[in-house]
């Protein structure tokens, strides 16, 4: 799984515009190491590629600096066909046109990374970050490592912030921090907030948060969540049905 956030960042400047480390500390004595932890998530993260087609169908919502009421809302059917190809269709948009104008540069972005094969430059990896424990905690009911990440280089495409490893599983139940590089002058900062969980055997992003304060304009919130998904048998069998469809957690 390669945690990819770039699209997010690019796709929110160029819409908003266009509209006006912590030191490491010792693991308890009964836990695995931190070494243990990195390689265990690593190895999880390979063994959770899909092998098979499917089919996701997600909603986005994109609210203003000052609105409780979102701005826009747009539901995008999003097709992916491993181990390198990915395609969408808006199927429906409402509000401002600035929100299916965002979601397209959003999952441009997604295409051009995954035909690129770039998902590794932005993975939660040894490769990218440095690691230091933080702690345990529940999540969702789920118990969980959380570790803290730090950027080995200054880029856009990484997080600087702290990631939620299952600690049964070692797969990445959230990441949440601050963008280490923001593209622009005129961005000040990205907060992001990424949920994954388990959708019948594919683990998936649940859900997204991001939120981009820009210079002049103010803040902006984009969020995102999945209403349905599909396995490749079933996208020529199922019609879309509105609302929200979140199949049950197996992990």
């Amino acid at each position: 799984m390669g945690v990819s956030n770039q699209w997010v960042i690019n796709g929110m400047l160029v819409a908003l515009l266009g509209s006006g480390a912590a030191a490491q500390r010792a693991l308890p004595s009964e836990t695995v190491s931190l070494d243990g932890i990195i390689q265990s998530m690593q190895k999880a993260q390979a063994a959770a590629r899909p092998q098979s087609s499917y089919q996701i169908i997600r909603e986005y919502r994109l609210f203003g600096a000052k609105d409780s009421k979102a701005q826009s809302e747009v539901v995008a059917e999003i097709n992916f066909k491993p181990p390198a190809s990915k395609g969408y269709a808006i199927q429906r948009s409402s509000g401002s046109s600035q929100g299916p104008q965002l979601v397209r540069r959003i999952l441009d972005h997604e295409i051009e990374a995954t035909s690129k094969n770039n998902k590794a430059s932005s993975a939660i990896s040894s490769d990218n970050y440095s690691f230091n424990y933080v702690g345990e905690t529940t999540l969702d009911g789920h118990a969980c490592y959380v570790l803290g990440l730090k950027p080995k280089r200054t880029a856009s495409d990484l997080i600087a912030g702290q990631a939620w490893v299952d600690k049964h599983s070692f797969l990445i139940r959230q990441v949440q921090g601050e963008v280490e590089k923001t593209p622009s002058w005129w961005l000040r900062t990205v907060q992001i907030k990424l949920v994954f969980a388990d959708l019948d055997g594919i683990w998936v992003q649940k859900s997204m948060e991001a939120v981009a304060d820009v210079r002049i304009v103010g803040s902006h919130t984009l969020t995102s969540r999945i209403l349905d998904y599909r396995r490749e048998a079933e996208v020529a069998e199922t019609p879309y049905a509105s609302g929200p469809v979140l199949r049950k957690s197996r992990r």
